[in-house]
């Protein structure tokens, strides 16, 4: 059923195009968009980019989703911290990632790292804040049977906060895997050689319509897996929560 509406859509495309109802300049029938991409990967094309993109993803993902638990965590716990720290957080969050690209390139120039430092900041926020919120949330009720059952503070985080903080974690991480591939498009079109982005913006140079759908359906399609891969964690991470049964959502 997922499928159905995407399977239709295409086949309505396709039949379209191949009526002439479409002009092919302005969107090339799927067939000829997926004969392409198989140009693409024979060539080896496809895939050198393709890897290129994902290890930038990755890394960015890492170092922005590690920054942002570390804030979150402090600030959801201290109040202190909330107060040094979340204003310019917030600050920082509302600017857009077109303005301060030309300063985050004055920084790194155009290499991988300002790339990498692009993705990590649009990472950083959706983790950050669904972690503070999630430390913040969790049931005071809860807190206090484990000063009663004797628990230290670390055992205290470990055994209630964290569990109880994380199904809010989780969201945010499944949030920040489709920011981070918004974030990596906008970086890849400025001074990149290689990438999915560069892919596109190279055949908007040459006006081939083709590769630049293909490179759209890629982000669609790593789109879907990252969210197939967050939904996974949900799953083997909160079937103890009580609004997942069998690892199910109810």
């Amino acid at each position: 059923m997922p499928w159905a509406g995407p399977l239709a859509l295409v086949t309505i495309w396709e039949i379209a195009a191949r009526l002439g109802l479409i002009p092919p300049h302005l969107l090339p029938a799927p067939t000829t968009v997926l004969g392409t991409a198989i140009g693409l990967a024979v060539e080896g094309t496809l895939l050198t980019d393709l890897l290129v993109s994902l290890s930038r993803a990755a890394i960015g993902f890492f170092i922005g989703g590690s920054v942002g638990f570390a804030l979150g965590t402090a600030v959801g716990f201290s109040r202190l911290a909330e107060a040094v720290l979340d204003r310019s957080i917030q600050m920082l969050r509302s600017i857009p990632f077109v303005a301060s690209l030309p300063l985050v390139i004055v920084w790194f120039g155009v290499a991988e790292a300002e790339k990498i430092f692009v993705v990590s900041l649009a990472v950083m926020f959706p983790i950050y804040i669904n972690t503070t919120l999630g430390i913040r949330q969790v049931d005071p009720k809860l807190l206090e049977l484990g000063r009663v059952s004797g628990l230290d503070t670390a055992e205290t985080i470990r055994r209630i906060v964290l569990p109880g903080a994380l199904p809010s974690i989780l969201t945010g991480i499944r949030y920040a895997l489709a920011v981070a591939w918004l974030a990596l498009v906008v970086a890849e079109t400025v001074g990149a050689s290689s990438g999915i982005g560069f892919l596109a913006l190279d055949a908007r140079e040459f006006l081939r319509t083709d590769v630049i759908i293909v490179t759209i359906v890629i982000y669609a399609v790593i789109g879907v897996l990252a969210d197939g891969i967050a939904r996974w964690l949900e799953r083997r991470l909160l079937a103890w929560h009580p609004n997942y049964a069998g690892g199910r959502r109810k």
